[in-house]
């Protein structure tokens, strides 16, 4: 809201999509308008007037063909619904408060109707003497849509009652696209939990209730309805200012979905866990919820909110983020660190002359590999001693052979006995020493011993508040000096992004870092996405979500045609909700259209990285096609072939920039790295190359099948994991390459 002289200026979400669609100029002119009628609504170069026959809508002048059409709420406080060519300002235009939501909607129905014809299917000539048939009404053979539900029951879910007359002549899929680009949020939302197959009760409970108001609702008090968080509406001149300039890219800074908004601002009584399907704004309700946290402060110089993610990239990702949200007034209160870095920094503070190099799993494996060919041992696979060595001996803290004999291995497959485990865990304790000789450690050891750290830290705060207690709220002195220090948790609140991939011991450390008490940790992930292969289930570490979990469903990055590939690949695969129970992505859902994936087959992989680079410059020599080549991302299964591909794209002139560890240099050109580099990551276009049987997933992995089915099981999901982090990567076109096989995976895209 933006206010001068007594004036008030709002723009509606709605508004601002459209204005996204206009030519620059117009946008200048607009920020130059907002200013003059803050100033003085009444300047005559502002042609401020009502419209024939409405009380409320007015029309002013931003230039010499485009006007503002505006809501006016109260006597100096005015909405901006939309931005019109001046031949449209009298189109057929219907607004009012939405009696489930008591937001105020706005919707221009020659537009919506017109989006509509454009998408029916062209009907064979009628015979001469046929009467006529109404372009409006659907053809004859054509089932309705949404014939099942009535007009009430639509009206109860909260769908805008002018466009129910529209959307009974809805028989396509396309038209409802169509209607959905222009009908006010929630229609959309109900509309497509309706189509694609969601009960009545379901929608009502999960698509309107979250979003209704929760007071009796006057249809008529505009005022009212437009400070509800479902009339979305900018806040500010800077809030406009980014809305228009950032583009949809940038919009995640200024609106939120009503839903989100309720998961951000909401109290919880304990530790709290968002999910939902990639592209749902499960990392922009994280950012926002540290900006809350951050708001509920005390004034102070320290950084009691954490910020973290799994891996370095991501990390410095979000740090980004955060900056733009709220600047450095927020980021100096938060600490912004990836999981395993915090845990390292733990181990240093307590071990300070230790200079260990700390090495990755696929280092350590080669280290087991080398120690196993030393030892002349054939019997054993050196991944598979990796995993039990990091998922149940580290996993779960386990220090003496005899912890080991009673250690729980449920899911991990591959039956072991007393004697595997005695050779196990003397293979175990010689790989430990080899490392100590070598001076290494794993990420797993950092995180593991950085855990009983923090639990040992915890238990000296607990002490000192028993004492306290005792004392009659008294601090005892002596205590406090001989634990090293006045002890408080680390940190008030953590927020964790992509939960779905740390580690059991990140999780004990994090548990351990912060009081139990409201708010102190909220977590996003979506195990659908898991791409590595740390399971667990967080109520056997101490971190109860029950009772305190949502679901984010509607996809604001990926289109259905997308979306419905990326589906397809993950198969009938169970996935589990970090809690012990299973999670599945049904109603997960997109209001965005495109074109259906490209499947491209090709005899080998030389032939295969031609295509690739014959495919993009398609794109380049066409004017509406050509996008910056840093919108544009092909991932591939190994180091070798991103390698490989960069090189061939080279020698038609096309600058290839490979992702590492730290994400792309800030340079221009195409970015290709392997699917686990794309995680967290968005691109206009994504080409998946060298999708083919063998390479996804992995031969190694297919000698697993009767080996350990137990253990393929778990790699096939990951690997299935992989290529849908990789397809949900896009957001508006996605090609998928193969040579020679297709991979299974793509089994029922090619059907």
């Amino acid at each position: 809201m933006t206010k001068t002289g007594g004036v008030t200026l709002r723009l509606l979400d709605k508004a601002d999509k459209e204005i996204l669609r206009l030519p620059r100029t117009v946008k200048g002119a607009l920020f130059d308008f907002q200013h003059k009628f803050k100033d003085n609504p009444r300047t005559p170069g502002l042609k401020l007037k009502q419209l024939k026959g409405d009380s409320r809508i007015w029309s002013a002048r931003i230039n010499d063909e485009y006007r503002a059409l505006l809501l006016r709420l109260a006597e100096d406080d005015w909405l901006i619904v939309s931005v019109k060519h001046r031949k449209e300002v009298y189109d057929r235009l219907v607004y009012g408060i939405n009696h489930v939501t008591g937001g105020i909607e706005y919707v221009d129905l020659q537009v919506v109707e017109d989006s509509i014809l454009r998408r029916i299917p062209p009907q064979e000539p009628s015979p001469p003497t046929a009467p006529a048939t109404p372009v409006e009404a659907p053809p004859p053979s054509a089932q309705p849509l949404f014939a099942a539900w009535s007009d009430e029951q639509l009206s109860e879910l909260g769908v805008a009652e002018p466009l129910v007359p529209v959307i009974r002549t809805l028989t396509t899929e396309e038209q409802l696209l169509g209607l959905i680009e222009y009908a006010p949020q929630l229609t959309g939302e109900v509309l497509l939990a309706l189509y694609d197959g969601k009960p009545f009760g379901e929608v009502r409970d999960e698509v309107t209730a979250p979003v209704a108001a929760p007071e009796p609702v006057d249809t008529e008090d505009f005022r009212t309805a437009a400070e509800r968080p479902a009339t979305v509406v900018t806040t500010s001149d800077d809030a406009l200012r980014e809305a228009l300039e950032a583009g949809d890219f940038g919009r995640w800074k200024v609106f939120l979905h009503p839903a989100q908004s309720k998961l951000v601002e909401r109290r919880y009584s304990g530790p709290a866990r968002v999910g939902g399907g990639p592209g749902t704004g499960k990392t922009i309700v994280a950012l926002h919820r540290v900006r809350h946290l951050v708001s509920q402060l005390p004034p102070g110089h320290t950084k009691p909110v954490l910020l973290t993610t799994y891996n370095k990239n991501l990390a410095a990702d979000l740090r980004s983020r955060l900056l733009e949200l709220g600047g450095e007034q927020l980021l100096s209160r938060v600490e912004v660190s990836h999981v395993d870095q915090l845990a390292l920094r733990v181990v240093r503070e307590a071990e300070p002359g230790s200079r260990k190099q700390t090495i990755d799993d696929s280092q350590a494996v080669r280290e087991w590999r080398a120690m196993l060919d030393e030892l002349g041992e054939s019997g054993w696979d050196a991944e598979f001693l990796h995993d039990e060595w990091t998922q149940v001996i580290l996993g779960q803290a386990v220090g003496t052979r005899t912890d080991y004999f009673r250690a729980r291995r449920a899911g991990r497959g591959k039956n072991v006995g007393r004697s595997d485990r005695a050779a196990i865990w003397q293979h175990t304790e010689r790989f430990t020493q080899r490392l100590d000789r070598l001076g290494r450690q794993t990420w797993d050891q950092v995180a593991e011993r950085a855990a009983r750290l923090e639990i040992g830290r915890e238990q000296r705060i607990r002490a000192i508040e028993r004492q306290r207690e005792e004392a009659g709220g008294l601090d005892n002195i002596h205590l406090q000096d001989g634990s090293g220090g006045w002890l408080r948790h680390r940190y008030r609140h953590i927020v964790v992004d992509e939960a779905q991939d740390l580690r059991p011991a990140h999780w004990k450390m994090l548990r351990a870092m912060t009081a139990r008490d409201t708010d102190d940790l909220f977590l996003v992930g979506d195990t659908h996405q898991r791409i590595y292969k740390n399971q667990v289930t967080l109520g056997s570490l101490g971190i109860n979500i029950r009772g305190r979990s949502a679901k984010l469903s509607l996809s604001y990055r990926t289109t259905r045609q997308i979306l419905r590939s990326a589906l397809e690949v993950l198969g009938e695969e169970a996935y589990d909700d970090l809690d012990g129970s299973s999670e599945t992505l049904a109603g997960y859902r997109s209001v965005l259209s495109g074109g259906k994936p490209g499947i491209h087959p090709c005899p080998d992989w030389q032939a295969e990285r031609e295509a690739i680079a014959a495919h993009i410059l398609a794109w380049d020599a066409h004017p509406d096609e050509r996008i910056a080549h840093e919108q544009i991302a092909i991932c591939v299964p190994t180091n070798r072939m991103a390698s490989e591909l960069g090189s061939t794209l080279g020698e038609h002139g096309i600058r290839a920039l490979e992702i590492g560890a730290d994400g792309a240099r800030g340079e221009p050109g195409i970015h290709i790295g392997t699917m686990f580099r794309f995680k967290g990551l968005e691109y206009q276009r994504m080409v998946i190359a060298g999708v083919s049987d063998g390479l996804v997933p992995r031969e190694q992995v297919n000698q697993l099948r009767h080996v350990d089915p137990a253990r393929y099981r778990r790699e096939v999901q990951r690997a299935r994991s992989l290529l849908f982090v990789a397809a949900t990567r896009a957001r508006d076109s996605l090609d998928v390459f193969w040579h020679g096989s297709p991979s299974p995976f793509l089994q029922r895209l090619l059907t």
